[in-house]
Parts: structure tokens; sequence; C-alpha cells
């Protein structure tokens, strides 16, 4: 297993195997299918969404705009409340600063929340190497985890198994991590609910580390924040005697009274619930009440080379709703591992190549994995124009340019493959800024129109052996506008 999934195909290759898999696109299709239409109740309840998406954005975008101001204010306030503040670069500096955290206090195990900060780092990987066991306890979780799998969603990382897989995985390896499953173990959810129940309970009592990520920290006071359904999390935040939360530093919010739109939005986004069944939030430490210490480790690792992007910043205001995958006609047909990320979907098409840079084939494919149908951006409860993004980043695939990566400024090399792509967008260029050119192009592809074929050759093959092309008319509209209006209105 590995956060970043290397070594994984491009995405067109990784969904071309996927869609192949029947089980995997009814699973997906079943899923995605059943909680967009619950999320598309639950927000019909409140009548000021439009205005809760918007105050959303309006938080996160004044918080990235002052982020090294009040990165110092979490900084401070975690510290006045008896925590201690690690800052991380990149996944590498995380990683060793967990390891190290987790091996002074002499264990050897600890106890997962569920956090897409510790899965895009690899940090069970890099524990594992250290010799430590780090169990997760969210149930979809656990079951990728038993399964030696990767996750393919965000907020559902098993929506790609059905009950009998998950029924066949605990049976067989259960008993390999911990307590075994129970004997004659059905697929019914009562049943595999307890067996998970059951295995975890030991790990629970057991562990003296505990560690998590968190969905906010609010500025003001140095609290994090976390949401969840199961009550594990709930568990793993108040039994170890140490907590060690790994945070993406753009889950910052100003105030207490932020968190009133967030808690409204995120909950109806993800689980389609107007509150979740568990919000935990904690600050510093309390004697006699939860963990004696605690660590917060603050995550770049690649966001401020996307900060410095006007255009892609917008990606951070993702609060891990994935309301963008379960609408999405692309993720549902090819699933969360062709995205070769722990951020799969439309969110991780424009995440992922921003964090890790375009540099490898698989970053490169990301942003053209979208029909661009606009289907994300409407769902989306803080606004990230994500069609916007996907089309900036595959300029920059293409053209190359400007960028930051690791905090300096470069200038990126055009990706391979995309060399018929540039002539064409450059001979249209020539000729949009050719009037002359342009105008006699398009007359001449009227009087031929008879004669063009009905698919295109060589590589459109692809494009055309799905689509009608569009038919030519008849006449170019100015000419059309010069005949029947006599030139008047301006047209040229």
């Amino acid at each position: 297993m590995s956060g970043t999934f290397v070594g994984m195909p491009a995405f067109p290759r990784a969904a071309r195997e996927a869609v192949g898999n029947t089980t995997l696109r009814g699973n997906l299709r079943h899923a995605t299918h059943t909680i967009r239409d619950k999320r598309a109740r639950a927000v019909a309840e409140l009548d000021d969404w439009a205005a809760l998406r918007e105050a959303g954005k309006q938080i996160k975008d004044h918080t990235l705009r002052h982020l090294d101001r009040y990165l110092v204010q979490v900084e401070e306030a975690v510290t006045a409340a008896g925590g201690t503040v690690h800052w991380a670069a990149d996944a590498d500096e995380a990683n060793e600063i967990v390891a190290r955290l987790v091996q002074e206090t002499g264990e050897s195990e600890v106890v997962k929340v569920k956090s897409m900060a510790t899965q895009e780092i690899a940090l069970n990987e890099a524990l594992q190497a250290r010799g430590i066991h780090a169990y997760e306890t969210d149930l979809a979780e656990l079951i990728v985890q038993l399964g030696k799998d990767r996750p393919s969603h965000i907020l559902v990382p098993a929506i790609h198994r059905n009950r009998g897989e998950i029924r066949d995985i605990f049976r067989s390896e259960m008993g390999e991590w911990g307590r075994p499953a129970p004997e004659g173990l059905t697929d019914t959810p009562a049943e595999l609910a307890e067996a998970a129940r059951l295995h975890l309970r030991e790990k629970f009592l057991r562990a003296k580390v505990g560690i998590s990520g968190a969905n906010f920290v609010v500025a003001e006071t140095g609290t994090l924040v976390v949401v969840e359904s199961e009550g594990n999390g709930r568990m793993c935040l108040t039994l170890p005697e140490t907590l060690i939360s790994v945070v993406g530093i753009e889950k910052i919010v100003p105030r207490w009274q932020d968190l009133e739109v967030f808690l409204q939005t995120l909950p109806r986004s993800s689980t389609a619930e107007r509150m979740n069944p568990y919000t935990s939030m904690w600050t510093g430490t309390t004697d006699e009440d939860g963990p004696r210490t605690f660590h917060l480790v603050l995550l770049d690792n690649g966001r401020t080379d996307t900060l410095a992007d006007e255009v892609g910043r917008q990606a951070l205001r993702c609060i891990r709703c994935s309301a963008c995958l379960n609408v999405c006609p692309v993720y549902e047909r090819a699933g969360g591992h062709a995205y070769g990320s722990v951020y799969p979907g439309p969110i991780g098409a424009i995440l992922s190549p921003q964090l890790r840079g375009t540099g490898s084939e698989i970053d490169a494919s990301l942003p053209y994995a979208s029909s661009l149908c606009g289907a994300c951006y409407e769902v989306c409860p803080v606004a990230i124009d994500i069609p916007e993004v996907l089309v900036h980043l595959r300029e920059r695939v293409v053209q190359g340019g400007p960028a930051v990566r690791g905090g300096n400024r470069v200038v990126l090399k055009p990706a391979r493959g995309h060399a018929a792509e540039r002539a064409a967008m450059r001979a249209a260029q020539w000729a949009f800024t050719h009037p002359g050119a342009l105008r006699t192009g398009q007359r001449l592809a009227s009087r031929t129109r008879r004669l063009h074929p009905r698919t295109l050759p060589g590589p459109g093959r692809a494009w055309s052996g799905t689509r009608d092309l569009p038919a030519v008319p008849a006449e170019p509209f100015r000419d059309w506008w010069q005949r029947t209006h006599g030139g008047k209105g301006g047209a040229k």
C-alpha cells in the first residue's frame, strides 16, 4: 500500500481496466446514487443553502489570504493550552516527526482515526518501517487495511466492496491482525459491524498512542475538530495517553463562529445527515480528561505551492465531503483507484497534480479525468469551480509555464505526448487573430461540407467513436448576417 500509489499507470489506462470490472461498476453505481439522492434531500431542507455555501467559500478564501497570520495564532493557542506544535514541510518530515514521537513513548502500536492527511503522506507504511503497527479504526478503513487494499473514496474508502467481499475479508484476515471474526459470520450489516466492533475493542483498550487528523482547527482557541459517524474517533481521541494529530495547514478557520457554517454544510454534503453523530473537539490537554500529551503536526506537503496559484488555490477550500465524487459520471464508472491518489474523483483531479506536481505520467493525466460537465461545482459546499481548475491545469500540462514547486518559482516544461494538441491550439490562435484567414476557412468548410467524414481519423477516432461530429452549416454566420441584415449591427 502507498499513500501516493507510486507506479500507477496514467488515468486512461487505469480507468480502462476498471471500467471492464462489472462488479466494481455495480458497487459504485449503487453506492453513489444512494448517497447523492440522500444528500439532495438533506440539502433541500435548508432555505439558506446558497447563502451557507457562499459563506463557506468566503471564510475559506479569507483564511487562505491571511494563512500566515492564522498559522502563528494556532501555534500560540495550542502551546498555551498545553500542546506542542511541529511543522512539517513535506511527507518525509511529517513521517519522521510522528515516528519519533511514537518511539519516545516506548510503544509499538497506535490506533488511528480516519485521516486523509496521514494517507496522503503514507504514514502507516513509514511507521511499519520503524516497527510500529498502525491500526485503522474506521470501519471502511479497517476493511481496506485488512484487505491489503487502497481507499477508493474520500468518505467511504471501501465503497468498491460489497457485503460478500467484506465478509470474506473479515473471515480470512481478522485473525492475523487481532481478534478473529466470529464463527459462521454472514454478510448481514449488523453481523459485520459487530465483528468489527469486537475486533477493535481490544485495540482501543490497549493502545497508549492515538493518531488523528482534523476536519477543522479554530485559530482563536487552538481547538481541533473531528466529525465522524461511528464513535471510533471518540475512542481514539480520549482513551490513549498520547495523541498526535497530523493536519494540513488549509484546515484552519479563524473563529468558533465559523464552525456554525461548516457543521451544517459538511454533514449534509457528505453523509446526508443534519449533523454528524459524533463531533469531537479538544484544546490542548486537560488534567484527568483525555490524553496527557498532545502533539499537532502542521503539514504543508505542496499546499503553499498550491496557494501561490491564483486559479488553483481554490482547491484548498475543500472540506473533504466527497459530494463531487458521488455526482461525477467519470468516477462512477472508473472508481477511485484509477486516480492513483488518496484523493480520487474531481477534487483529486485538481488537488493531486498541485500537491505533487504534474511531472509524473499519472499526475499529468488527472486534469483530463473529467467530462467538464460541471456537476461537481454544482454540489460543492464551498463553491470550488473544479472545471475551471481542470482547464487551467490542462493548459499547464500542455503548455508548461511558470509555477511554484517546493517554494521556488520554476518554469515547467510541457508534458510529453501533447505536441499535436499544442500545434492545434497554436493554429487556432493564429486563425482567430487573422479574421481574413478565418473567414476564408469558414467559407471553404461550408462549401465542402458534403465531403466531410462522419468520424475523425487517427487519434480523433476515439473521440468521434462515441459522439456525432457537429454538422457544418450551409454558410458561415458572418455571411448569413451580411445577407439578412445587410451588414447592419456591427458584425465583422
